[in-house]
């Protein structure tokens, strides 16, 4: 048995063999381990919804990987750590290709966010059909975040540097409020909202302010900030808001007491660092 059938097997014993989604995770396993034996962490941490589900059980399931330079520099790229990824997925019994992965602009905004300082590739492993894993570099980062070591046990023991959690918080928060372009209501964004409250997670708002300055070029304050997430929570349609979000999570009863008033409650009970 490979490295990479025994993690499956370990994958179903603990979620049940029905996950739709073992294969991703697992797989994204084996490229964070990849990533760590060429010493990619040491100039980068990995942040979003992947590493909020790996390392502190959020009960979602996330597809993409993205990850932060800590500093501002140019002469890192994900590209330099292509051969330690595929030597570990070798390693783990598997064949996979990398491919730069093309993103598509829909306006000034979403450009920000897709900015060319940003590099993303997809890992692909062949089965009955393609299974993709997407990575996301930020070689120009806003800053103002800390970091953390955070253990995996598999395919190997190892460490992956990680924001810490009111820093995690920050990235989700301008994503919910400042992806202003939403055309696409990203229903994730409102349940990792959720459950940052719900787990008395305190949010870094110098992080935020940050992320805010970088990617939309305003200076906001704590005021400005809640009464722009108010509005954003009391316009948004719930119903796309649900439906985005029902093929990543296993109990659709979950989202039974979510509405507008419900996420407007759950402002008031936003920690602030």
């Amino acid at each position: 048995m490979t490295i990479y059938e025994e993690m499956l097997a370990r994958y179903h014993q603990e979620h049940g063999t029905a996950s739709p989604n073992a294969v991703h995770e697992v797989m994204q396993q084996i490229a964070l381990a990849g990533l760590n034996r060429g010493g990619f962490f040491d100039h980068a941490a990995f942040y979003g919804g992947t590493c909020l589900h790996l390392f502190h059980g959020l009960p979602r399931f996330s597809e993409d990987m993205d990850f932060s330079l800590i500093e501002k520099r140019d002469d890192i790229h994900l590209e330099d750590y292509f051969p330690s990824i595929i030597t570990e997925f070798q390693m783990a019994g598997l064949d996979v290709s990398i491919v730069k992965k093309e993103k598509k602009a829909f306006g000034r905004v979403e450009s920000a966010f897709l900015k060319e300082n940003t590099e993303a590739y997809e890992i692909k492993f062949q089965t009955k059909k393609t299974v993709k894993v997407k990575i996301e570099l930020d070689t120009d980062p806003p800053l103002q975040f800390e970091t953390e070591q955070k253990l995996l046990l598999q395919p190997y023991s190892f460490m992956t540097r990680c924001f810490v959690l009111p820093d995690l918080y920050a990235g989700k928060m301008h994503a919910l409020v400042y992806r202003a372009w939403q055309k696409r209501i990203k229903g994730r964004d409102w349940y990792d909202f959720e459950w940052y409250v719900r787990n008395n997670i305190p949010l870094d708002f110098n992080h935020l302010q940050a992320r805010i300055k970088e990617f939309n070029g305003k200076t906001v304050d704590k005021d400005t900030f809640m009464q722009h997430l108010r509005e954003r929570l009391a316009s948004t349609n719930i119903d796309l808001v649900k439906t985005d979000v029902l093929d990543f999570i296993s109990n659709p009863h979950e989202l039974d007491i979510w509405s507008n008033a419900y996420f407007l409650q759950l402002a008031e009970r936003i920690r602030f660092v």
